[in-house]
């Protein structure tokens, strides 16, 4: 196991793989570069999407040629404000080719699930997201290990059907 910053972490988006699926299971995230966001959202004011553009690019060049990129949100109902957040800035991470999709906590077993944030690239780099403990990112813990991906990979085979398309999702909390 190795670790790696997050600009490291767009060099590995960069390798050649076919599939990355991202698992977030926190309610809230404490980053930085979101706070003014976040804040300005909660405010009602009109947020400057700026933050995101560095993603929002990597995402549509990896998309462009070809790649997937799959992300769950297993989140609580009713839903903390970053949450609530992340609903409403989750279409650029779709218009850039992100396929993002929303897992009711109360829906899935816990024991089913990994204790960690990871990206999983195709069926076997594994990134765990690592976290300070005021929750802070700090990187990533990357390894190849064939028991951890396997872990990983039978998580995300499970997660991934269970979990609600965005656009879905975001119906069935208006009716």
């Amino acid at each position: 196991m190795y670790s790696v910053t997050g600009e490291q972490l767009d060099e590995l988006f960069r390798s050649p793989w076919q599939r990355a699926f991202h698992l977030e299971l926190q309610d809230t995230y404490a980053v930085s570069g979101e706070f003014e966001p976040l804040r300005q959202y909660l405010a009602g004011e009109t947020e400057n999407a700026a933050w995101q553009q560095g993603w929002l690019d990597l995402v549509s060049e990896i998309t462009a040629a070809g790649k997937t990129v799959q992300r769950v949100r297993v989140v609580t109902e009713p839903h903390a404000d970053y949450t609530r957040w992340a609903l409403a800035v989750a279409p650029r991470n779709i218009a850039a080719g992100e396929d993002v999709r929303w897992l009711p906590r109360h829906l899935v077993d816990s024991r089913q699930l990994t204790g960690d944030d990871y990206w999983l690239f195709d069926d076997h780099l594994a990134a765990f997201s690592v976290f300070t403990v005021s929750g802070e990112g700090a990187g990533f813990a990357v390894t190849t290990d064939p028991v951890i991906a396997a872990n990983f990979r039978a998580v995300r085979d499970r997660v991934w059907p269970a979990a609600v398309p965005h656009d879905e999702y975001v119906r069935s909390l208006h009716r």
